[in-house]
């Protein structure tokens, strides 16, 4: 199995030895080009499974010309790293939390505020729109192109303790957040003892007990096989903030007219591929949680909301955020 190490020291990353603004041989010839492409999550979750499809779309359309290597299952590295990867082109493809990106792309941000969607449908009402050409047009600033925005779900709280009905639950637990400092204040909002650590460290992290439990989706608690240490699942829903599929602005660029029209549409087309793949995926997690024994709670969800406010408000001082906003609430 290819990992970051040998991955970067592979011929595949040579590029990253070469100045920044050279291009390689293959730019604007038309020869063929292998793209690689990164996630953190498993071979058959929705997310992979649609660059996958990407990847196939371009190979056939280009008659093999143009290609996609997809290293899944945090082969090489962690979501972090994989975005500074992306940016000085030692990778052409990236897709990660829009979390972990709200420190250095802020629109980002708007997406990751607690509360701001109502579900999964007034989510992707929002993205439909031209919402989202704003999000993914910032990430040209700092050498990144964004491709698409995939849905990631509604994020709720597990742990291996209790139930969590109201904040208060939450008062004092160590729970596994991922690094973007909305979520950190979040949970110290809530009082619990926010953690910081990548999706890989969380089952140990549980099993350990360095931390009592941690937030995500559902599809993720299953394919991460979290519901083997943690059995309660509470649906507090505080967060629907989306994935995005990232491309370094170099590699794009360096892509001959046509192929890059063609990924750029291919990539559009992929979310909704992920978006069928995300609901029947996320119903199979759902039953065999379910079945293993977790024990799934609603929470006080106006309670939830207004422990959430403060941090909202904090954010919405902000005037870009604050129309960002707005305009997703219209789509409610």
């Amino acid at each position: 199995m290819m990992n970051r190490r040998k991955f970067l020291a592979s011929g595949i990353a040579a590029g990253l030895s070469a100045p920044l603004l050279s291009l390689p041989a293959w730019a604007d010839t038309g020869a063929p080009r292998l793209l690689t492409a990164t996630d953190v999550h498993v071979s058959d979750y929705p997310t992979v499974e649609a660059v996958r499809w990407i990847g196939q779309t371009l190979e056939r359309e280009t008659q093999g010309r143009l290609k996609i290597r997809l290293y899944h299952s945090g082969q090489l590295g962690r979501e972090a790293e994989a975005i500074d990867m992306a940016r000085y082109g030692a990778i052409d493809m990236t897709r990660v939390y829009a979390g972990a990106l709200n420190n250095a792309f802020p629109l980002t941000q708007a997406l990751c505020l607690p509360y701001v969607f109502d579900s999964v449908a007034h989510m992707r009402r929002a993205m439909d729109s031209d919402i989202s050409d704003v999000v993914l047009q910032s990430f040209q600033r700092r050498g990144l192109v964004g491709l698409a925005i995939y849905d990631s779900g509604a994020r709720c709280f597990y742990n291996a303790r209790k139930p969590i009905q109201r904040p208060g639950d939450l008062h004092g637990m160590k729970i596994r957040v991922p690094g973007s400092d909305i979520f950190i204040d979040l949970l110290r909002d809530l009082g619990a003892n926010p953690t910081p650590l990548s999706l890989g460290e969380t089952f140990s992290g549980m099993e350990t007990h360095m931390i009592d439990g941690a937030e995500n989706n559902l599809r993720s608690f299953h394919s991460s096989r979290h519901f083997e240490a943690a059995r309660y699942w509470s649906e507090s829903e505080h967060s629907y903030a989306p994935d995005i599929l990232l491309i370094s602005q170099k590699s794009l660029e360096a892509l001959v007219p046509d192929d890059r029209a063609l990924l750029l549409r291919t990539a559009r087309q992929s979310v909704q591929v992920m978006r069928t793949l995300w609901d029947a995926s996320e119903q199979v997690a759902r039953k065999a949680i379910l079945d293993y024994g977790v024990q799934i709670n609603a929470v006080d969800m106006p309670a939830f909301r207004a422990a959430a406010k403060p941090l909202l408000d904090q954010y919405l001082a902000q005037p870009d955020i604050q129309s960002l906003y707005r305009r997703i609430r219209d789509f409610a």
